[in-house]
């Protein structure tokens, strides 16, 4: 958890750069990548909260446990569900706004029990402790974009 706080508070600094663009790392601005992130985490906190913990039964899952194993999400291989694709015009204060809503959603975790749950398409049923660490690698994945875009960027 102390790693998903770390992440997004590095992610709150590049709010200011929502704007920046260079299509040879991605063909989104990063303010698209900080508003998937922040939407994916909301709903897979709203799918943990809403889960019946008596309902999770582990099952192995090879590449859950690939990705997990080497901590890494691989860029361009997986496309986001449209649940978690940003539809609105993206500005500083929509940003803002939904990273406060995320921080206050972050809480929530807290109060889960180890077995709440939620379903991955690819990695299947993930309770408390490997969403969480899902949570993480999907948002360093993302961050790491970020910085690659604001380290060659250009306005778009």
């Amino acid at each position: 958890m102390k790693k998903l706080d770390t992440l997004l508070k590095e992610i709150e600094i590049l709010i200011s750069k929502q704007e920046l663009l260079k299509e040879n790392v991605s063909a989104a601005a990063i303010g698209w990548h900080i508003e998937h992130s922040l939407l994916t985490i909301n709903a897979i906190i709203d799918q943990l909260k809403r889960s019946n913990p008596a309902d999770y039964k582990w099952e192995f899952n090879f590449t859950r446990t690939l990705v997990f194993t080497i901590n890494k999400i691989s860029r361009g291989r997986a496309k986001a569900p449209k649940v978690v694709q940003p539809k609105n015009s993206i500005t500083l204060e929509t940003l803002r706004l939904h990273f406060n809503n995320t921080k206050g959603n972050m809480t929530a975790l807290q109060t889960l029990q180890k077995n709440n749950y939620f379903e991955h398409p690819f990695f299947g049923k993930l309770n408390l402790k490997p969403a969480i660490k899902f949570l993480s690698l999907h948002t360093n994945h993302h961050l790491k974009i970020m910085k690659d875009i604001a380290k060659f960027s250009q306005k778009k």
